[in-house]
């Protein structure tokens, strides 16, 4: 039995079979009523013991009664002190001592003769107990006691080695879990990062349409205050011509003026406002930004003033860049006039050029093409910009001046001129120090612009009676206004409210001199009517003029190669500038 039961636990790796072979074989060895093993548990109440394995009886026998204690009976079994062997037990010095029992409970099996065991682990750890009991008494002798011990040492190792193998089984199926879980996650972390990215991409796109909500309510309420002013003007101006006008006084021309202004500087801030969208159209050609500043540089000085030096540094071997030449005036012109309020007290200005290279850090950070590119700077010594006012400069109607001193809308246009131009502007400054403004402009690989030949301003752009033009306006007010002005200016003049009587005109035969035409119209555009003219009159100019930006005559901000465009609202002078050198081109 003792060899059996060895070759037994020693095979065995489940610790429940290991004990339950154990008791049995025991309990059959020494001859015992029953026989069982109890683990030895130490918890936060202390010790005591937990039936574990039974033999010999049914487990209802014991599972009705409360687990024993660490009284002295036990101690020294659980204590691992040595074997307990007893004739009868309840003539034990050290039986009955303890509450509330004082032995054993009422309803227990009868045990005279008592065997306990301990089994001790390789490490020396109290595992638990084997416990046989018998009714009669002197039922267990010496031998039966070295068995039991025998049998107990080859079951702590067993246990111990089915410890161990399930203590690996566990570690392989948590790692088992573990794999699982990351190839879980690798399946779905490309989809998981998807939804991440949708999330963020989500957010980002409330974000800046809240962002984008606030710029255009600051836009709509800088652009109401404004026009309403212009429109006070003018509205208040032409009432008061024509009460005077209606009692017969003449005396009219300073709210004519007044009115003419207030339109003016109407049609002015559209313009910045186009510029600053980067929706105005745009008539590049090649430039030479020293000869341009070259150029500028009296008016600078005038429009300054004396308390400011004016001075220009000129990049030598500087490159060429195409851009608008009148758009990139204006932007300079509009820097020198900040740099100038920046500087109450005078001081000095500095318009400088150079050849610049774009890395491609700077045109990641700033969204633009890497190369070659032209810089022109305009610094000034004047009171410098703090971190929060550079960081707003460029806003439409962000302004630090005093109400009425500035529209806030200069930088804007400069900045909306410049990205338009597939460039960028850059500030630099410094309280107390001054401000660099820094514009970078592609450089151009074409040919060399040609020197532009001065107009001069004198010349009174007049047409003559045998130059006819067609003026094809749907808006009746505004074609009548064409059609007066050109007469005015010599012209003989037909007129047409749509393409569709303007064709007509062609297919009777009629040659003109140029075609002046709308370029959105409910029938066709502007542009699909000069098409059809020039299969009658394959020579014919044409001079389009329009309200809108984006059309089919401009495209991305820049006008077709050899189209004329007057954009609306125009002046007498600028149709007649533009209508001669059409003419005479």
């Amino acid at each position: 039995m003792l060899n059996r039961s060895a070759v037994a636990v020693a095979a065995e790796l489940e610790v429940d079979k290991v004990v339950q072979i154990v008791t049995d074989a025991c309990t059959e060895l020494v001859g015992a009523e029953f026989g069982s093993f109890f683990y030895n548990v130490i918890d936060d109440k202390g010790e005591h013991y937990m039936l574990y394995a039974l033999s010999g009886v049914p487990r209802e026998a014991f599972s009705k009664f409360p687990m024993p204690r660490n009284t002295k009976v036990f101690a020294p079994t659980f204590g691992g002190e040595g074997v307990v062997r007893s004739d009868d037990i309840t003539k034990d010095p050290r039986y009955g001592h303890s509450d509330p029992h004082f032995g054993m409970p009422k309803g227990h099996l009868p045990v005279c003769s008592y065997l306990a065991v301990p089994v001790i682990s390789r490490t020396g750890e109290v595992i638990g107990g084997l416990f046989f009991g018998h009714p009669k008494p002197a039922r267990f002798a010496e031998e039966h006691e070295e068995l039991v011990v025998g049998i107990a040492g080859q079951a702590a190792t067993a246990i111990d080695n089915a410890r161990l193998y399930q203590a690996a089984e566990r570690e392989i199926k948590e790692r088992r879990r573990a794999e699982e879980a990351l190839q879980t996650l690798n399946a779905t972390l490309e989809e998981r990062v998807v939804e991440e990215v949708l999330e963020r991409a989500k957010a980002e796109e409330q974000l800046r349409q809240v962002q984008k909500m606030e710029a255009v309510g600051q836009l709509t309420g800088g652009i109401a205050h404004d026009f309403n002013n212009m429109l006070a003007v003018i509205i208040g101006g032409l009432n008061l011509v024509q009460r005077k006008l209606a009692k017969r006084e003449t005396d009219v021309e300073r709210f004519v003026e007044g009115a003419i202004d207030g339109a003016r500087r109407a049609a002015d801030l559209t313009k910045r406002l186009l510029a600053f969208s980067r929706q105005q159209p745009l008539a590049p050609e090649p430039v030479n930004p020293n000869r341009m500043v070259s150029n500028m540089t009296e008016l600078v000085a005038r429009t300054l003033g004396e308390p400011i030096t004016v001075e220009t540094v000129l990049g030598a071997g500087l490159w060429q860049v195409k851009v608008d030449p009148a758009q990139l005036e204006s932007a300079v012109l509009n820097l020198c006039v900040n740099a100038r309020d920046a500087m109450p007290n005078g001081g000095r200005l500095t318009i400088e050029t150079s050849n610049a290279f774009v890395d491609d850090a700077f045109a990641r950070e700033f969204a633009i093409n890497s190369g070659q590119y032209v810089l022109i700077a305009v610094a000034d010594t004047g009171t410098g910009m703090a971190a929060d006012v550079i960081a707003r400069a460029f806003d439409p109607f962000f302004t630090t001046k005093e109400t009425g001193k500035g529209t806030g809308l200069g930088l804007s246009q400069v900045y909306g001129f410049v990205r338009q131009s597939g460039g960028h502007v850059k500030i630099y400054s410094e309280l107390g120090v001054g401000t660099s403004v820094k514009i970078y402009l592609p450089r151009f690989y074409g040919d060399a612009p040609m020197p532009s030949r001065d107009v001069d301003a004198t010349v009174l752009h007049r047409g003559l009676p045998s130059e006819l033009v067609l003026v094809v306006e749907d808006e009746d007010r505004v074609r009548a206004v064409s059609v007066e002005a050109l007469k005015h200016l010599g012209y003989s003049v037909l007129e047409a409210p749509n393409p569709t009587d303007a064709l007509r005109m062609f297919e009777t035969g009629q040659k003109v001199s140029l075609l002046f035409t709308d370029v959105v119209m409910p029938q066709m555009s502007g542009r699909e009517l000069a098409d059809h003219a020039r299969k009658h009159q394959p020579d014919i100019k044409v001079l389009y003029t329009t309200g809108y930006t984006r059309n089919a005559i401009v495209h991305n901000g820049v006008l077709d190669a050899g189209t004329s465009l007057l954009s609306k609202p125009f002046s007498i002078d600028e149709l007649a500038v533009k209508v001669r050198k059409i003419l005479d081109d």
